[in-house]
C-alpha cells in the first residue's frame, strides 16, 4: 500500500456525469477513492460512446460536453489515488453492524464503515466473475434512473424500442432501431433521441408529446426570469429544433402512440390526441405505417441499492437528501437521478458537492460554492420539467383487458384488474404472487409502477389502500430487491465462503489496479459533523427526463 492509504476512502458507485464528478470532488480533497461502474466504459448514458478499440471519428459531434466528460475522465484515469474498476456489478450493500462504532472505538479505530459493498467483477454473462468486498468510510451512490414507458396495446411486439434503448444503440453502437421511426412519449428527452436515431441514419416520421400547450407552457414558463438562470438551455433547444426542421420531422403535442400493429414485428401504429389528463379523445386516430417505435415517458430511479444502505425515500420515489446530498445514514450519499432527475447539469452539481462532502467537506465551503449555486438553478429546471410533463393518470384509458402490463410474464391488464377486485385487496406481495406480475427476468423493474398504478385506480372499488407509496405511508413499493443484480448461486455461495477472510484483491479482480481498501486498513480522522448552519434541501421534484434534456 502506497502513503495514500492514509487517507479517507471513498467508494462511488456509477460513472455518469454524477459519479465521475464525485470522483474527482473527492480526490480534490485528498481521499482515496475506487469508481464502480456496470459497464465496460465511462460516461454512464449521457456520454454513451463507442468503445476505445473503434473509437468515431468524430464523437464530440455526438455529445453535448464532450469536453468536460474527456476532462473528467483524464483526471481521474491519470490520478493513482483512483481506482476505476469497469464491469462491476454491485449486487448487495449491507448497513455496519449496530455495535460497529462501539467496536471501533473499543479498537481505537476513528470510523466504521459507512456500508459493506459486495461488488462481482466481470463480464455478466460469462463463467466467471470474481467476488470484491469493500469497506469504505464513505460511500457515494448515482446509479441512476432507468426508462419509463407506458403499456399499450402491441408493446411487445418486436421493435418496440425504450427512448434509452434506441438511444443506446445509436450512440453505442451506431445502430438506427428501423428505417422509419416513430418517437412517442413525454419529456425533452425525446428530442436528443430523435435526433440521435437521425446522426445513426433512421428516417424519424414524427415525435409525440403527451403534454398539450397550456400544461406545457404552465410548467416551463412559470416565472420566466427563473428561466433566464438557465441560457445554455435555450442553446440546447435551438440546436435540436435545427435538426428537426432540416430533416422535416414533425413535432406534435397532445398526442400519443395508443396502439402498435403487426404480425411478427411493428408495421403500423395508432396515433391519438389526447385531452388535459391524457386521456384519450375519440375520433382522433391516425394510423402510421413505421417500422419500429421509440417510446418514453420519464424515468424511474435506481433504487436497490439506495433502499439497501439505508437512504431516505420520499413519497415522490426519489431519494431525499440534506444540503451535503447526505441521504441519512452516517457517511452514504446519494448524487445525480437518484435524487431527482434535472438534467446533466443537476448531475454535475450534486456530484460535486457529494464527493466534496464525502471526502470530509462541508457544503458551506468557499471551494464547492458555485456548484451549490448550479444546482439550485438545476433543481428549478427540475421543477418546470414535471410540471409540464410529468405523468397524469388518464392514459391508463388507451389500455384494453388483453393489454400486457408485465411483458416477462405475460400478463395482461385484465388480470390484475380482476384479481385485485376478487381478492378485494390491492397488496402488491399478494398480486405478484397471484398473477405472477413482476417476477420476470426484469423483477419488476419495467412494470411495477405500472402495476403499481393499476391497482391504485382498483383501491376505491376493493376497500384497500394505495399500492403506491404516499406522504402518510411512504415506503419502497415496487422498488425494493434485496440482490440489485443477477448473481449465480456459485457465486453468491463463494462470497459467503470469503466474508471471514476479508475482501479479495482488487488486483486480482480486475488487472493493473492496485488492492482495495480492507477491514485491516489504517482508519482516517473521524467523519466531520456537518455543518449545521447548512439549511436542508429537500430532494428536487420528481421529473419526467434525464440528464440529456434541453
Amino acid at each position: 500500500m502506497s502513503g495514500a492509504d492514509d487517507r479517507r476512502h471513498v467508494v462511488v458507485v456509477g460513472a455518469g456525469p454524477a459519479g465521475l464528478a464525485a470522483a474527482v470532488a473527492a480526490r480534490g480533497r485528498g481521499a482515496r477513492v475506487t469508481l464502480l461502474d456496470a459497464s465496460d466504459e465511462l460516461g454512464g448514458q449521457y456520454w454513451r460512446h463507442l468503445p476505445a478499440s473503434r473509437p468515431a471519428a468524430r464523437e464530440r459531434i455526438l455529445h453535448h460536453g464532450w469536453d468536460a466528460f474527456t476532462a473528467l475522465r483524464g483526471r481521474l484515469a491519470a490520478d493513482a489515488g483512483c481506482e476505476i474498476v469497469t464491469g462491476a456489478q454491485v449486487w448487495a450493500i449491507e448497513r455496519p453492524a449496530p455495535d460497529a462504532a462501539g467496536d471501533a472505538a473499543a479498537a481505537d479505530d476513528a470510523a466504521p464503515p459507512a456500508a459493506v459493498v459486495h461488488v462481482l467483477v466481470g463480464q455478466v454473462d460469462g463463467s466467471q466473475r470474481a467476488p470484491l468486498t469493500l469497506r469504505p468510510h464513505a460511500l457515494v451512490l448515482a446509479t441512476g434512473a432507468h426508462d419509463r414507458t407506458l403499456p399499450f396495446p402491441g408493446w411487445d411486439l418486436p421493435g418496440v424500442f425504450t427512448a434509452g434503448a434506441a438511444q443506446a444503440l445509436a450512440k453505442g453502437e451506431r445502430v438506427a432501431i428501423g428505417d422509419r421511426v416513430i418517437v412517442a412519449g413525454a419529456g425533452p428527452f425525446l428530442l436528443p433521441v430523435a435526433v440521435s436515431l437521425v446522426q445513426a441514419g433512421a428516417r424519424v416520421v414524427g415525435i409525440h408529446e403527451a403534454a398539450r400547450v397550456p400544461g406545457l407552457g404552465r410548467g416551463w414558463l412559470r416565472d420566466p426570469l427563473g428561466l433566464a438562470r438557465a441560457p445554455h438551455k435555450a442553446a440546447e433547444l435551438a440546436g435540436y429544433v435545427s435538426v428537426l426542421a432540416r430533416e422535416r420531422i414533425g413535432y406534435s403535442t397532445g398526442s400519443a402512440v395508443v396502439a402498435a400493429h403487426g404480425t411478427d414485428r411493428v408495421e403500423a401504429v395508432t396515433v391519438q390526441r389526447l385531452d388535459a389528463s391524457w386521456a384519450p379523445i375519440p375520433g382522433t386516430e391516425r394510423r402510421i405505417a413505421v417500422d419500429a417505435v421509440c417510446v418514453g415517458h420519464g424515468f424511474t430511479p435506481r433504487l436497490e441499492l439506495p433502499i439497501a444502505a439505508g437512504c431516505r425515500i420520499g413519497s415522490d420515489r426519489f431519494v431525499e437528501v440534506d444540503a451535503d446530498q447526505g441521504a441519512g445514514p452516517a457517511g452514504v450519499y446519494a448524487a445525480g437521478e437518484i435524487t431527482g432527475i434535472g438534467g446533466v447539469d443537476q448531475a454535475l452539481a450534486e456530484g460535486e458537492v457529494a464527493g466534496h462532502c464525502a471526502a470530509g467537506g462541508t457544503p458551506s465551503d468557499a471551494a464547492i460554492a458555485p456548484a451549490v449555486r448550479r444546482r439550485a438553478v438545476a433543481h428549478d429546471v427540475a421543477g418546470r420539467i414535471e410540471a409540464a410533463h410529468g405523468i397524469r393518470p388518464g392514459w391508463t384509458g388507451w389500455l384494453r383487458d388483453d393489454t400486457l402490463a408485465c411483458r416477462c410474464e405475460e400478463v395482461p391488464v385484465g388480470r390484475i384488474r380482476a384479481t385485485a377486485r376478487a381478492a378485494r385487496s390491492t397488496d402488491l406481495r399478494s398480486m405478484k404472487l397471484a398473477t405472477r406480475a413482476g417476477l420476470g427476468i426484469c423483477q419488476g423493474r419495467v412494470c411495477g409502477r405500472t402495476v403499481e398504478e393499476l391497482l391504485d385506480a382498483e383501491s376505491p372499488a376493493c376497500g384497500s389502500p394505495a399500492a403506491s407509496p404516499t406522504p402518510a405511508a411512504p415506503g419502497p413499493g415496487s422498488d425494493r430487491r434485496p440482490l440489485a443484480s443477477p448473481v449465480r448461486l456459485g457465486e453468491l455461495a463463494a462470497a459467503y465462503d470469503r466474508r471471514d477472510a476479508g475482501p479479495p484483491s482488487l488486483a486480482a479482480a480486475a488487472p493493473g489496479v492496485d488492492d482495495p481498501p480492507g477491514v485491516d486498513d489504517p482508519a482516517p480522522a473521524a467523519e466531520p459533523p456537518r455543518d449545521p448552519a447548512a439549511p436542508t434541501t429537500p430532494a428536487p421534484p420528481r421529473t419526467t427526463d434525464r440528464k440529456d434534456t434541453p
